[in-house]
C-alpha cells in the first residue's frame, strides 16, 4: 500500500466535510431540519440535525479512493454499503422520521446482507458461515444504535469517531491492510473537520445520518481488524466505553421497571452533565479514558501472559470506575 494514496483518502473525506458542512447547515435551516429541546435534551437551543451526511459521503469517497493491495472486494463493498446504507436510514428519520420499528427492520435488513458479504471470505467451514453472518449482523445493528444513543452532547461522537479513526487505522497498518488504513484515517479527518461545527457552541449536530454511518464504519472496520488476527482488546479499546455505558444504563432500566424503549437522559455521560460539568469536559474525560482502554487493549497483548490478563483486569477496572462514577458527583437515586 501506498502512503500518497492512503493520504488522499483521507484528505478527500475531511476536505468534503470542511467545504459541505456550512452548506449542509444552512439547507437544513432552510428545510427547518431542527432538533427542538425536550426535557430529555442536552441543549436549550433549536439546531439543525443532520450534519453527518458529509462524513457519510466523504467516507465513500475514501472506501472508494483507498487502495486495493491485499484487500478483497467483498470488504470494499461491505465498508461502503454499510456506511451508505444505514447513512439513508439516518438521513431519512432526520428528515422525516421514521417510526421504531421500521427503523429496526431496515437496519436488520442492511445489516444481513453486510454481514453475509463480510462472512463469506471467512476460513470457516459452510455450516459455519451463516451463524458467522448473523452474529455479525447483531453486533452490526447494536453497535450502530449504540453509537447513537451515546451521541448526546456537543463533541463526544466526532472526538471519539476521531480517536476510533486512528487506533483502528494503526491496527490495519500493522495488518498491512491498505483499505482499514485508508478508512481509518478518513474517518478521523472527516471527524476533526466536523469538531468545529459541533464540539463547543453547536451550530449543527450529527444526527442519525452521522451516528449512523460512523457507528456503522467503525463496526465494519471492528470485524475486519479480528478477521485479519488483531487480538480482540485490541479492537474494543475504541468502542468499550460505548458499550459499556448502554449496556449498563439498559439493565439498570430494565431492572427497576422503567420503559426502557423510550428515550431517556440517564447514561453516565448524561449523569455528568446533570451534575454540573459542561459538554466539553465531558467529551474530554470520556475521550481519555477511551484512549486509556486503547493503550492498554494494545500493551496487554503485545506481552507475556501476565500482561495481557493484567492490562484486560485494568481496562475493567476502569470501565467500572467510570460506571460508577455518577456517585461521586452527586446523590444517587437508584442503585
Amino acid at each position: 500500500m501506498t502512503g500518497n494514496s492512503l493520504l488522499w483518502a483521507a484528505a478527500a473525506c475531511g476536505a468534503i466535510v470542511a467545504a459541505a458542512e456550512p452548506l449542509t447547515i444552512a439547507l437544513l435551516r432552510r428545510l427547518a431540519v431542527l432538533d427542538v429541546p425536550g426535557q430529555r435534551s442536552s441543549h436549550t437551543v433549536p439546531t439543525p440535525r443532520g450534519g453527518g451526511a458529509p462524513i457519510a459521503a466523504g467516507l465513500i469517497v475514501a472506501v472508494a479512493m483507498a487502495p486495493n493491495g491485499a484487500c478483497s472486494w467483498q470488504a470494499r463493498l461491505a465498508l461502503a454499503v454499510a456506511v451508505g446504507f444505514f447513512g439513508l436510514i439516518g438521513l431519512i428519520d432526520d428528515l422525516r422520521g421514521l417510526p421504531a420499528l421500521s427503523r429496526l427492520v431496515l437496519q436488520v435488513a442492511g445489516a444481513a446482507g453486510v454481514a453475509t458479504v463480510l462472512a463469506w471470505p471467512l476460513p470457516l467451514a459452510a455450516p459455519w458461515r451463516p451463524v458467522a453472518a448473523a452474529a455479525i449482523a447483531v453486533w452490526l445493528v447494536g453497535f450502530v444504535n449504540t453509537f447513537n444513543f451515546m451521541d448526546g452532547v456537543n463533541g463526544i461522537a466526532g472526538a471519539h469517531a476521531l480517536v476510533g479513526g486512528v487506533v483502528y487505522a494503526c491496527l490495519a497498518g500493522w495488518r498491512h491492510d491498505g483499505l482499514g488504513v485508508a478508512a481509518g484515517l478518513a474517518l478521523a479527518a472527516g471527524a476533526a473537520a466536523f469538531l468545529p461545527f459541533n464540539a463547543g457552541r453547536a451550530r449543527v449536530f450529527l444526527g442519525d445520518v452521522g451516528s449512523y454511518s460512523i457507528g456503522a464504519a467503525l463496526a465494519v472496520l471492528a470485524v475486519r481488524l479480528v478477521s485479519l488476527g488483531v487480538p480482540v482488546e485490541a479492537v474494543a479499546g475504541p468502542v468499550a466505553l460505548y458499550l459499556a455505558d448502554v449496556a449498563w444504563t439498559l439493565q439498570r432500566r430494565i431492572r427497576q421497571g422503567e420503559p426502557w424503549l423510550e428515550a431517556h437522559r440517564t447514561h453516565v455521560y448524561q449523569r455528568w452533565c446533570d451534575a454540573g460539568w459542561t459538554h466539553q469536559e465531558v467529551t474530554v474525560l470520556t475521550c481519555a479514558l477511551t484512549v486509556l482502554l486503547c493503550l492498554l487493549g494494545v500493551a496487554g497483548p503485545l506481552g507475556g501472559t501476565v500482561t495481557r490478563a493484567a492490562a484486560d483486569l485494568a481496562g475493567l477496572a476502569a470501565l467500572a470506575v467510570y460506571l460508577r462514577s455518577p456517585r461521586l458527583f452527586t446523590r444517587p437515586r437508584e442503585a
